[in-house]
C-alpha cells in the first residue's frame, strides 16, 4: 500500500465514523471564537465552554474585552489556567482589533499572528472554523496521532502543519482537524488507547507497536 493509499482509507474511515464535524469551542461570532481559541490553550474545550457561557453574557463585544480590567477579567477567566497571560493578551488583542481592523477579526494569517496571544494555531482554527479557509489546525490530539500513524515524525506543531498539508488533500484538511480531535476522545486516548477497539489499528504504525507490547 503506498502512502497516498494509506492515508486515503484514514480520512475514509475517519469521514465514515465522525462525518463532517463542528468545532468544539462554542461561539457565535469570530471574536468569540478568537477569545475562547485564546483560552483553549493548556486548558480543555468544555471548560472553556463553561467559562465562555457566562464570559460573553459579561463582555458582549471586542470594546467590551477591549476596555476590560485586568484583574476582574483575571477572575472571570480564573479556571482556565494561565489567567495572567490570557487576560492580558486578551485586552491587548481586542484593543489591537479596534485600533487597526475596525473591530472586526482579519481571516489573514499574518494580520491573525500579529494579534496579542495568536500563534499559527489559533489563527487557524479562527480561519478554518469561521471563514472557511482550508488550514490545518495542530493541538495536541492532531500532533499525537499524526505521529502515531505514521504521518509525520516531527514534533514541532508548525513542523506537522506543513507536513499535514503536503500530504493531505486541501478539502480535507479543517475535517481532518475536528475528526483527529474527536478520535483522540474517544478512542485514541492519551494514557489508555483503545487499539483493540481502533478502526484505524492496520494503518497505525504507533498502535501496532503499543498491541505488540
Amino acid at each position: 500500500m503506498t502512502k497516498k493509499e494509506k492515508i486515503d482509507q484514514i480520512l475514509l474511515l475517519l469521514r465514515e465514523q465522525y462525518g463532517p464535524t463542528k468545532c468544539y469551542l462554542d461561539h457565535e461570532t469570530p471574536w468569540q471564537l478568537l477569545v475562547a481559541t485564546i483560552l483553549s490553550a493548556q486548558c480543555t474545550d468544555d471548560r472553556v465552554n463553561i467559562v465562555t457561557k457566562d464570559l460573553f453574557q459579561k463582555y458582549k463585544s471586542v470594546k467590551d474585552f477591549a476596555e476590560a480590567d485586568l484583574k476582574e477579567l483575571e477572575k472571570d477567566i480564573h479556571s482556565t489556567g494561565f489567567y495572567h497571560n490570557k487576560a492580558k493578551n486578551i485586552i491587548a488583542c481586542c484593543q489591537k482589533l479596534l485600533a487597526e481592523h475596525n473591530g472586526e477579526v482579519p481571516s489573514d494569517l499574518e494580520a491573525l499572528t500579529s494579534l496579542a496571544g495568536v500563534g499559527r494555531k489559533t489563527a487557524n482554527v479562527v480561519r478554518g472554523n469561521w471563514y472557511g479557509i482550508p488550514s490545518i489546525v495542530v493541538d495536541t490530539h492532531v500532533k499525537r496521532l499524526s505521529n502515531l500513524l505514521g504521518l509525520t515524525k516531527n514534533q514541532d506543531p508548525v513542523k506537522i502543519e506543513f507536513d499535514l498539508m503536503k500530504i493531505i488533500p486541501e478539502d480535507k484538511w479543517i475535517d481532518i482537524n475536528t475528526q483527529l480531535i474527536a478520535h483522540g476522545r474517544k478512542i485514541c486516548i492519551a494514557r489508555r488507547p483503545k487499539c483493540n477497539e481502533c478502526f484505524l489499528l492496520t494503518y497505525c504504525t504507533g498502535g501496532q507497536k503499543l498491541t505488540k507490547r
